[in-house]
Parts: C-alpha cells; structure tokens; sequence
C-alpha cells in the first residue's frame, strides 16, 4: 500500500509563533513578484516538539539571525535564545524533555554564509542554564563548582543520539580539527585522528569516550540502548565501509566493504527490539531498497525495493524506535507502507486527507505520539508547520516557511519521464508559467542542479524556478545520470562522464521539450551552479545551435584545476575523487568549456563568488578573461564576500534581477520576443 501525499484545519491560535518570533509580513499578491521576495530567507526554518509533548523548540530567522525559539505550550510563553554576535542557530536536537542541544555557524573572514563551528551548546526549555558543552571556547560556564567542568578541544563535534530517554547524557560524535572533518558524513580525511563516539553530560559537558571508530572521519549509530555498534564512512578511494561491534567495549570488524563486491550499503538504525538493524540497500531492482540485517544470523533480507525510484527519506516511528514506511519521490512524493498496522501510518492517512495536494512528513512528536509536529511542502509552497492532536485529529497551524508568498502566485512542477538516447530511463520536472499551462512554444531555461552524484531535483519548493516562471520563462529539470534518487548503478552511469553522457542526458531532456511544444527551439537558455555551472558552458559549446545564452553560476570551467585548487584537492579522498569521478590526464582539459570556446555562440553570463572556496573563483575568472581575448561580449557578475552559491538576501535580489534582464536579452518573455 501507497499513500500519496500529495483545508481545512483549524487554526491554533496558541502557536501565535509568529508574533512570538516576529516572522510575519503580509502576502505579496502582485502579478510580478519583487525578487526581494524570492531571495528571502525562510523565516520559520524548524520546528521539534520535546519528548513530554510540553514545549516546542523552533529556529526561525528574525533580523537576518537565526535563533532557537522555545516555547511553553501550557501558557505559550516564549523565549529566544540568539548566539552572540551574529552567529545564527545550525542545528538542533531535545537530549531530554527539559534540555535542548544545538550547534552554531559563524561567518568566517568575508564569507557571507554561516560555517559551522563544530561547538554543542546546551539550554533548558524555559531558557535558562545556556552553556556551551563542546567545542574551543568552553569553560567558565558552570555554575556549581561541584560539577567537574569540560575541557576545551579544538575539534568538531555533532549529535550522533540525542537519547531523549536519558534526561543526563546523550551521545555525540567528535574529530579532531587535524582532520578535515566538515561535518558528519563528509569525505574522508587522509590525515589526522580517528573519529571518536563519547557519552555528554548534558550539565556539565564532561565526555567519556565510549568507542574509536577503525577509520577516519567515521559516523555511528547506536542501539535502543545507547550502546554505540556501527561506524561507517567512505575510505579515500571514496569506497563505503561499514564495521560492527557486539556493543559498547568490543572490537570493529568489518561487515560490508564497497572495495571487495561494489555494494553500497549502509545502516539506518536498530528495529525496537535490537535483534534486527535497517539497512539502505540496493533493493531488487537496483534502484534503491530498505532491507533488515538480523544481528544472530548476519543475514540480510529484503524489506522494500524501489520500482521508479530510491527512497528519499525514512518514516520512523513517533519514539524513534522503528521504521514503518519509505518516502520516495519518481515524481510526486509518495509514501510506501512497511508496517501496514502502524498507528503512524493511519494517522498520516488523516492528515494527508485534510492536506491534499502537498507532500505531508512528520517532522517530530512527542514519545507518546500524542502530539505530532507535521510539515506540508509542496512545489508552490515552501512549507508550512502544524501541530496534530492524535487523540482528537485536530490539526493546527503553526506558521509557514516563506509566508509572503502566496501558492496560488506560485507555478506547478509537472513530473515527467524520457528515454536518453541510449535507453536509459531520465526523469525530471517541467515549470510553466501560471495561466500558460497548456501555451506552446514558450521561451524556457534548462536549469540543472549541482552535486552532481546523489544529488536531484525533487518535487519542491525551489525560488529560483519560481522567479523565472514568475517572468514568463518554462523551466525543465532533468536528473541526469549521476544524479540521487534512482539508485546506485544509476548514478555509477554518471561516474567519469562529464561533458560525456551526463551532458547527452542533458541535451535529449531539452530536444524532448522541443519536441513536446513545449519550448520554442529559437528560445534556449542553459543555466546551472557548481556542476550545473560547468554543465551549461559545456552545454553551450557541445551543442552551439541549441542554446541561446549560457548561465554559469559559481561554476567549474576548467577541469584540471579541480585536481589542484580549491578544497577537493586538499586530501587523498579529493584527489581520488577526481581522477574516480571526473577524469584524469588529457580528458579534463578535453571535457572543460574553456577549451572549446571557439565553438560557443551563446550569449554567456557568468557569476562568481570571491570567498567560494570548493571552486575557487579563478575558475569564472579564467573564463571571463578568455572571452575578453576573444572579444566576446558577455555579463559578468563578481560578489566579493558571497560563497559557493550567493547567501545574503540584497545580492541574491540582485542576482535574480540580473538574471531575469540576461533572459530578457536573450530569449525574451511572451509578448516580449527577442530580436
């Protein structure tokens, strides 16, 4: 059984969370949305209920800062918590129903957007007893001098298990800065120590280490129990291992190894009686699946295989003991029931019903399940929060997302399915304008995502689509191969095929729009960031005749600098990774549009973050000066403090007004045709 999740609720009035948080502005209902709009950073960005169901913790951007709201829903009295200086919240997680973690970002040098800084932070649900846990700059925070005080380490730390049963500790993950450890579930580091596993006290900040991980930069899981019994993570030839221990004071050993059979499989989580663990696995098909690994026997079994598409997330259980369905999306979002008894499952049945035509997930809810926090995204609506009653089913808002926006202004994504030219199956989305639904021949851009690999374009909310769609322009999608989401021989199809098959994919994805009426073949714009960025210069000089103008945001432009500039480079995973993924020797120059400019004949805007540094901006820097020799006109757009992908709110409305007059130039809007 499927349930597919795409109002009438009453209001609760409790949550008056906007005005607690000073959120709210009015609905912008103008034919033309101002871009100011769009670049908007979400105001209500999280919301989690305590385990007791008492209070609501949310982070929520008020004067362009992130903080952590806690709420008391008895009396809904409300307080904010606001790192110092203009650090914004990243991260949260309840550890207990009284106590609250959270991690922090700081804008480092120029950087505009938030790093994070590996620090944990504590605070009580009422505010008080704030302290920083982990992290360099502890110390002097404690209050009773009976409480043996944490000791400062330069290290980045995460929450692995909040384990909101132990009101005392929770488990957190740790590696040392030595490392380049980013965050949990990056790349592997060649250098530096091993991840640890170590109990926290929730008050004091004192860690026992309770596990080394058998390889760097390692992630955990943990049993019901809290017993630390799988690392896993990508060795530096970016090949998945996972190691297993009996419990907490036993040995690793290998369990699965990428580098022996080529399977890509890791754990989810331990069943609720801690004889079985749930396993992202391949499926039947090879297109993605759950399956159960039983702890006594070693064997694995299948649960769930997915038959279009991978799972894109997990439903677990309200106390987070158990998985009852897998959330998939080969078009629009869908949920597939792994325990059909599941009171979970019944009661999103409910809320899906009050919620039609919006993907519907439970954010979080109390142990009980008694009270339920629900988020409803969807393609014209960034998402709104509401709190279930299960007892009743009474479903309130708590606030939205983006609430200046009106969905009814917003354009509808429409699902759609190709062949690529040699058989494979591409799947992707088509925008169109609202009110030109069923118009032919529109001007449309060919908007691509990032990443590449594991990375897809999902049914959702996305900005920049709808500013385009908001000024007249079709947007086509396409998840190329490579791209997340339809399992892992699909995105192995994409390895060492840049400028090769995963551009074809590319290029079939837009003669299918032509070829269905939708995009007037005359008017043509490419436009992608990071790996998109690369793909539409590639785009733009592989296919001269197709493409009217070229849009490279933050963009790779020159292959053989990624093997040594920038942040890939810096480690052995990095360099693997390239010469794995990308390519090596004559093949990166030959794949790179700078070498091939001689046949571009679109018009071509590139944009570049000064502080970017996973492609540094000697990438659009080379290409703007080569253009400059060649004397070819073009729009370049240079932000010296924005990043990988421009943050703060004034340049991300300039960005789009640029844009949107570059499209105008080039490919025009209806009734406003190009000459």
């Amino acid at each position: 059984m499927d349930i597919d999740t795409r109002k009438d609720s009453k209001c609760f009035p409790a949550i008056a969370l906007a005005a607690c948080l000073s959120v709210i502005t009015p609905i912008c209902t103008a034919a033309q949305i101002p871009f100011t709009d769009f670049a908007r950073h979400e105001a209500l960005l999280d919301v989690k209920i305590s385990p007791d169901g008492e209070y609501l913790a949310t982070t929520a951007v008020v004067d362009n800062q992130t903080v952590l709201g806690l709420i008391q829903l008895s009396d809904m009295k409300a307080v904010r918590i606001a790192p110092r200086g203009i650090a914004n919240v990243v991260a949260f997680e309840w550890a207990s129903p009284t106590r609250v973690l959270y991690t922090i970002g700081e804008r480092l040098g120029a950087l505009e957007r938030p790093s994070a800084t590996g620090e944990i932070y504590a605070v009580n649900a009422d505010g008080s007893g704030g302290s920083v846990l982990f992290g360099a700059r502890v110390g002097g925070n404690q209050t009773a001098s009976h409480i043996k005080q944490a000791v400062s380490e330069f290290a980045y730390g995460w929450v692995v298990d909040p384990r909101p049963e132990d009101a005392n500790s929770a488990i957190i993950g740790v590696h040392p800065f030595t490392g380049s450890r980013a965050g949990a579930g990056s790349a592997a580091s060649d250098s530096g120590e091993f991840t640890e596993a170590r109990r926290i006290d929730l008050v004091s900040g004192k860690t026992t280490k309770i596990a080394s991980a058998p390889m760097r930069n390692a992630d955990f899981v943990t049993d019901n129990q809290g017993d630390v019994r799988f690392a896993y993570g990508n060795d530096n030839n970016q090949k998945l291992q996972v190691w297993y221990r009996e419990g907490n004071g036993k040995d690793f050993e290998i369990l699965f190894d990428e580098n022996k059979d080529g399977t890509r499989i890791f754990p989810l989580g331990f069943a609720r009686d801690d004889k079985s663990v749930y396993f992202k696995c391949g499926g039947s098909k090879n297109l993605g699946g759950l399956c159960r690994w039983d702890v006594a026997s070693r064997k694995l079994s299948t649960v769930w295989s997915g038959t279009e598409a991978d799972a894109l997330t997990y439903m677990h259980s309200f106390d987070g003991k158990d998985i009852w369905g897998v959330r998939s999306m080969p078009g629009y979002s869908q949920i597939n029931l792994i325990d059909k008894n599941a009171p979970e499952a019944a009661q999103l049945v409910k809320v899906a019903k009050q919620l039609q035509g919006q993907d519907v997930r439970f954010a979080s809810s109390s142990l009980d399940g008694k009270k339920v926090i629900v988020l409803a995204t969807g393609d014209v609506d960034a998402g709104t929060f509401y709190m279930l009653d299960a007892t009743t089913g009474k479903l309130g808002s708590i606030g939205a997302r983006m609430s200046w926006l009106n969905p009814d202004a917003m354009a509808t994504m429409e699902p759609i399915a190709l062949k690529a030219r040699d058989g494979l199956d591409l799947h992707g989305y088509v925008t169109r304008p609202v009110g030109k639904e069923k118009e032919k021949n529109l001007p449309m851009v060919v908007y691509l995502h990032g990443g590449p690999y594991g990375i897809r374009d999902t049914w959702d909310f996305d900005p920049y689509v709808q500013a385009m769609a908001n000024r007249g322009y079709a947007v086509l999608q396409v998840n190329f191969r490579g791209s997340g989401g339809y399992g892992y021989d699909f995105e192995k199809a994409g390895y060492r095929e840049w400028g090769g098959k995963m551009q074809d994919d590319v290029t079939d994805a837009t003669r299918w729009a032509i070829q269905q009426g939708i995009a007037d073949p005359k008017r043509i714009c490419i436009f992608g960031g990071s790996y998109g960025g690369y793909a539409a210069l590639e785009g733009a000089v592989k296919e001269p005749d197709m493409y009217r103008c070229a849009i490279g945001y933050v963009g790779v432009y020159d292959l053989r600098l990624m093997a040594t500039r920038g942040d890939i480079p810096q480690s052995l995973s990095g360099r693997n990774y390239v010469a794995n993924f990308i390519g090596s020797g004559d093949d990166l120059w030959n794949r790179s549009p700078l070498a091939h400019l001689d046949q571009l004949k679109a018009k071509v805007m590139i944009i570049v973050g000064g502080e970017d540094h996973t492609v540094p901006p000697i990438h659009g820097e080379n290409l703007h000066a080569a253009l400059d020799e060649r004397h070819i006109t073009h729009e370049w757009v240079y932000q010296r403090t924005e990043g990988h992908g421009f943050y703060t709110e004034a340049n991300v409305a300039d960005l789009l007004g640029k844009i949107d007059a570059f499209l105008g130039n080039n490919i025009g809007t209806p009734g406003k045709p190009s000459e």
